[in-house]
């Protein structure tokens, strides 16, 4: 049985070795050129051309070709049928070097392995020189003088006048919001005092029966509710005594309406418990009871009531003047 696999392999080997030799297996690796610049980018060509019947393994590089010759990316393998029977691959590394001199890139090998052993098939060495670029003055060694002079580019209307737009634009802004704005600002403000002539009490009284015929907290929406109702006592805070209470903290509000000449009375304590009150529901989840929201409506609708702006009495002797001129 052993004899019999030997003769078995042998014919193989023969039969490999027979298409192999009857059609040649040619490896070739080129660079693009001979001669470079130091830091200068080319290409390194392997080229197997072989039977399409055989397998062979083509060695492949990593890192550099030899010392000083790097390689920068690749293989990018390509394969093509050339003729009948025959196949080229090749694979093409992307080099640079960065250190002068003449370098001889050691032969690639393609190799066909068999089971008894390996053949090899090997290109030629390939040559290299890198070349550092010639300096002037030619004469000096000891200086270091740049490839080109500097060249300052001479400036164009083209580049100038964006410039130019731009900084007119910027005064011309500068100038709107120094000059125009305030004006503007001031006519909007007039036209809104002149707009706005209802009393602040007419306007609380008026959100707040909007604010009872919504019935937010019937339907159970107890947060919207408070939240509503200290907005209206806030904004009446402002339009009547001047207090911005919208943007403040219920302490705040309080100790900004005392600076005011408001007394700490009763009204001032009512006042305390609506937006204490509200505090608690908006942000300490605290629930109250059904009357309690109908206290604190109450007590808002009075303290708004309390505090409006009383009209002047009309004296008598005025109203008898006016008689007679009506009659």
């Amino acid at each position: 049985m052993r004899i019999k696999q030997i003769i078995y392999y042998s014919i193989i080997l023969l039969a490999s070795l027979n298409v192999v030799n009857g059609q040649d297996v040619t490896v070739t690796a080129v660079f693009d050129t001979s001669r470079i610049y130091i830091g200068d980018q080319i290409h390194y060509t392997v080229t197997v051309e072989q039977p399409t019947e055989i397998s062979l393994h083509i060695q492949m590089h990593k890192d550099t070709l030899c010392k000083n010759i790097e390689i920068l990316s690749g293989p990018e393998t390509d394969s093509s049928i050339v003729e009948t029977g025959r196949v080229r691959i090749i694979n093409k590394y992307f080099v640079t070097s960065f250190d002068t001199g003449f370098y001889q890139v050691p032969p690639v090998y393609a190799e066909l392995i068999y089971e008894s052993g390996i053949k090899r098939f090997y290109s030629d060495y390939s040559p290299l020189e890198v070349i550092r670029v010639k300096i002037a003055p030619s004469d000096t060694a000891a200086r270091i003088f740049d490839i080109i002079q500097p060249y300052r580019a001479p400036l164009t209307a083209g580049e100038i006048i964006p410039w130019l737009l731009l900084a007119l634009l910027a005064a011309g802004l500068v100038w709107f919001v120094i000059k125009i704005l305030p004006r503007f600002k001031k006519s909007v403000s007039t036209e809104e005092i002149e707009i706005n002539r209802e009393p602040a009490h007419i306007i609380a009284f008026r959100d707040l029966e909007k604010l009872k015929n919504e019935q937010l907290w019937q339907k159970g929406e107890v947060k919207s509710y408070y939240s509503r109702l200290t907005e209206i006592i806030r904004k009446y805070l402002e339009d009547r005594f001047g207090v911005y209470s919208l943007e403040m903290t219920t302490s705040e509000t309080l100790d900004e309406l005392l600076r005011t000449g408001f007394k700490k009375d009763d009204t001032y304590m009512m006042l305390k418990t609506i937006l204490n009150g509200s505090d608690l529901v908006k942000f300490a989840k605290y629930k109250p009871e059904p009357s309690e929201n109908e206290s604190h409506f109450e007590n808002s609708w009075a303290f708004v009531d309390i505090t409006k702006i009383q009209p002047e009495p009309v004296e008598k002797n005025d109203v008898s003047e006016k008689e007679e001129s009506v009659s």
